[in-house]
């Protein structure tokens, strides 16, 4: 799942080719969004929020999109053959007269009003990519903190809903492990298994760790590295940045040279592999 350095890329690319242009060609093949025109509206910002990008138009609208797994954002000269937007996997097709912009294999589109984009996103804890994270103790580093002691000290967030069913109201029965916790978006939003690996390994923190056994210093700690590697991506291009664990079983670690492991973070059905050193991060 592209985590939110690949959103924040994909939302300045998107900004750069759609904003203060009048869309002409605004196609969103989707069920419950078909029907919506979006022509002849000027796009006034693309922005990311964690995993989720919003575009925001000058009449208070907001087209809502996240990638999910395998989702993606092209861009594409306006005319040519790469902007005709053909194939079954193209879920929305964004054009002014310079640029179309081309989102295939979305996993989420919804169009809402502007000032009811908390209706989408409030259940998110801080993004950790916002411009002030480790200033705004209401918004960012703090309030993150906030929310995953108070997960801890319920056992864990409340279970999810599930395809097809519905949650329970109970929270898991067991202490949050810090990877769990990082994964989960309720607590710090943006993380992925990418660089929820990397800065537990940057920190030497081992991935099981319950967040109770993790000091506020470290906790934060933690968060302010994961930021920095993340922000690292985003200004020297995504795959650029060296991956220490991510990916990595069986081959040698770079510190110590112990063959990398890997294992499951999450209960199922929600389960992702997380890869660490057991030599650099003991439990």
């Amino acid at each position: 799942m592209p985590e939110g350095d690949v959103v924040r890329v994909t939302a300045q690319r998107l900004d750069a080719a759609l904003s203060g242009r009048v869309l002409e060609r605004a196609e969103l093949r989707w069920a419950e969004a078909g029907g919506t025109d979006l022509t002849g509206r000027t796009v006034t910002e693309v922005l990311a929020y964690a995993k989720h990008l919003l575009t925001r138009l000058d009449d208070g609208t907001t087209l809502h999109t996240h990638l999910r797994m395998e989702g993606q954002w092209r861009i594409a000269r306006t005319g040519s053959a790469a902007a005709a937007a053909r194939g079954g996997d193209v879920r929305a097709v964004l054009a002014n007269e310079v640029w179309t912009c081309v989102g295939e294999r979305l996993g989420m589109l919804d169009v809402v009003r502007t000032r009811d984009e908390h209706l989408l996103l409030g259940h998110l804890g801080p993004d950790i990519l916002a411009a002030d994270f480790l200033t705004a103790p209401e918004t960012g580093v703090q309030l993150a903190l906030t929310r995953l002691r108070a997960a801890a000290a319920e056992g864990g967030f409340p279970a999810q809903v599930t395809v097809g069913g519905s949650a329970s109201p109970e929270p898991r029965s067991q202490r949050l492990p810090v990877a769990d916790a990082l994964l989960d978006q309720r607590g710090v939003s943006g993380l992925g298994t990418i660089y929820t690996a990397e800065g537990l390994f940057a920190q030497q923190l081992w991935p099981w760790t319950p967040v109770d056994d993790v000091s506020d210093h470290d906790l934060e700690a933690l968060l302010r590295t994961t930021r920095g590697l993340m922000l690292r991506s985003v200004a020297e291009g995504v795959g650029t940045v060296r991956r220490h664990v991510h990916g990595r079983a069986r081959r040698a670690c770079h510190r110590c040279g112990t063959p990398v492991a890997v294992a499951p973070a999450n209960q199922a059905p929600f389960e992702r592999p997380i890869f660490w050193c057991p030599t650099c991060q003991m439990p």
